[in-house]
């Protein structure tokens, strides 16, 4: 396990390929926060309109102010995105470089967080859909993000699984 200034080290200043695509992990999933806090500003009256792309089936206000958004544990579902996004990002950060020989568990849960996160975003967009026949353009942009970082953390969560196997 690396020092506190070792980690320092390696997150700010090291560049290896697995490094790159943990920082874009990071920034992808610092995206997704962002995401959910302009959702989340209009779910509880900050914010009093979300704008639309011009084009497609989107009502991003319609879907953010119905039940459906608000139906998950008392609490508008914006929150709950800020933060899987913050937990995605969490994982990407930890360990140091060469964690996939060193702490193999965390890339690979970092690859099944964001499976994880790819399944339950197509869910909900079908949810979002049968529910309001519209879809929240903010939302799905979180889907993109999502099949994003899925194709970022495999490589190092293969590496991974073969160390984390081999014992």
């Amino acid at each position: 396990m690396p020092s506190p200034s070792q980690l320092s080290r390696d997150l700010r200043l090291r560049s290896d390929p697995d490094l790159r695509r943990r920082r874009w992990l990071v920034g992808l999933s610092l995206f997704g926060v962002a995401i959910g806090q302009v959702v989340a500003l209009y779910q509880t009256g900050i914010l009093r309109r979300l704008p639309d792309p011009p084009v497609g089936p989107f009502d991003s206000e319609r879907v953010n102010a119905s039940d459906y958004a608000y139906k998950r544990l008392q609490v508008p579902d914006a929150f709950l995105m800020v933060a899987t996004y913050a937990a995605t990002a969490a994982l990407a950060a930890a360990g140091g470089r060469n964690r996939a020989e060193r702490r193999p568990l965390l890339p690979i849960a970092l690859a099944a967080k964001t499976l994880f996160d790819v399944g339950t975003n197509l869910k909900l967009a079908r949810e979002e859909w049968e529910e309001n026949e519209a879809l929240c353009a903010y939302c799905q942009t979180a889907t993109l993000v999502s099949v994003l970082s899925v194709a970022l953390a495999l490589p190092e969560a293969s590496r991974a699984l073969r160390r984390w196997r081999r014992g």
